[in-house]
């Protein structure tokens, strides 16, 4: 009869949320939200990278006064460019609309600045007078210095290739950084979506004062355990949701999915880094979710428990706030505290686990706390829902909880 009305329980509590319009829309508007600012991103730094290129290779009616001597008269005239016979006569042609753009450049360009006169185009197509000195004076030095090496060299154009080893094997850079970063997301958007629900979870029936009635066909521990039980399969869903379209779009676009400075092709997900991830990231789940249940049940209505909710969630985001110094300085007493205690181990030792600084054994202490903690939470959440569920009015007093039990 018990297991019977666990899964009833279980069953009611699942398929009542995902039947729920709101959970699918919240649930959906993440990844939406994310493909959609992606999307945006990209074309527009495609845009923004042609625009820039286009701007450099715009010609304009443009005369030029060179004091260095650098400028090469066939590449400026090429441009678009002539040389001005006086700078003051091609300064009144550019006010009078004659000219679009006047370049004086300065004896020593290292040192000196080029000064730029020209009709004012708007804000952002003013930046093509820039380019368009800067470039007319770089292809001009490149052809005085007429050697392909050299002229590479002095461009900046010279391209680097780096590999690095860990423990005597190849490291894979960010492409093994990426994919534990990605679990650290999941596990603030799952928690983020389901806190209230964790937290209202036990206190529905209260409120509605219906509680009584329920106890009187299940038991206390059968009701609460069912709840639990049916956050852990929404939480589930989510994680697939917010998961799929990430591994599909990776497996189906990786190779378009190149960006000048990282490639999405380079992914390589580490097995043990992966594994440790998924098992903090489940402790975590488990611990909040106990967490939480535990102050619904304490609370008389949600939004006393509401009040709760606010300190809790802080502790979750305050790791990011030393982000850097997790990154850059992973032994620093405060960071070894943001690893082992509870409320910020999630988080920390994601960062980490992510970035290599966590080592195997610190890794292990991290995910048997957070499992070990999460039980006894759940554990005290059945406790206190027991003496709990009829609370209608007041705070339930931990001090009575326990003392009953000491007494029992």
């Amino acid at each position: 009869m018990a297991r019977h009305n666990l899964g009833t329980v279980v069953s009611f509590e699942f398929t009542r949320t995902v039947k729920k319009r709101r959970f699918w829309i919240a649930t959906l508007a993440i990844p939406v939200m994310l493909a959609i600012v992606f999307a945006l991103v990209f074309i527009s730094n495609q845009s923004t990278s042609s625009s820039a290129d286009a701007q450099k290779n715009d010609k304009l009616n443009f005369s030029y006064v060179d004091a260095s001597g650098l400028v090469n008269a066939q590449i400026a005239a090429a441009m678009g460019g002539s040389p001005a016979s006086s700078e003051s006569a091609a300064l009144t042609a550019v006010k009078d609309g004659k000219l679009q753009a006047l370049f004086v450049y300065p004896g020593d360009p290292a040192i000196g600045k080029i000064k730029i006169y020209a009709a004012d185009q708007g804000i952002f197509k003013n930046g093509t007078y820039d380019a368009v000195a800067k470039q007319l004076l770089t292809v001009s030095a490149q052809q005085q210095v007429g050697q392909p090496k050299l002229t590479a060299v002095l461009n900046g154009t010279v391209s680097t290739e780096s590999t690095t080893y860990k423990n005597g094997v190849e490291a894979g850079g960010w492409g093994t950084v990426v994919p534990p970063l990605l679990v650290l997301v999941i596990f603030y958007l799952t928690v983020a979506l389901l806190a209230n629900q964790m937290i209202s979870s036990t206190l529905e029936e209260k409120e509605n004062r219906v509680t009584e009635m329920i106890l009187t066909t299940l038991n206390p521990t059968t009701l609460v355990v069912g709840k639990i039980i049916s956050l852990f399969m929404v939480g589930v869903v989510q994680m697939v949701v917010f998961a799929v379209p990430t591994v599909v779009g990776y497996a189906l676009f990786r190779e378009q999915l190149a960006f000048p400075d990282f490639d999405l092709s380079h992914l390589s997900p580490d097995p043990l880094t992966m594994l440790v991830s998924a098992l903090i990231l489940l402790g975590g789940f488990i611990l909040f979710t106990g967490l939480l249940v535990s102050i619904g049940a304490v609370m008389p209505t949600v939004k006393e428990a509401g009040t709760m909710l606010g300190p809790v969630m802080i502790l979750l985001f305050v790791p990011l706030y030393a982000v850097s110094l997790i990154i850059s300085d992973p032994s620093a007493p405060i960071v070894r505290i943001f690893t082992f205690f509870p409320l910020t181990a999630p988080v920390t030792a994601l960062l980490r686990n992510a970035f290599g600084s966590l080592d195997p054994v610190s890794a292990w202490v991290v995910i048997a706390e957070l499992l070990i903690l999460g039980a006894l939470a759940l554990r005290l959440a059945v406790h206190l829902f027991r003496y709990g569920s009829i609370e209608y009015s007041n705070k339930l007093s931990l001090k009575t909880v326990f003392a009953r039990k000491e007494n029992v």
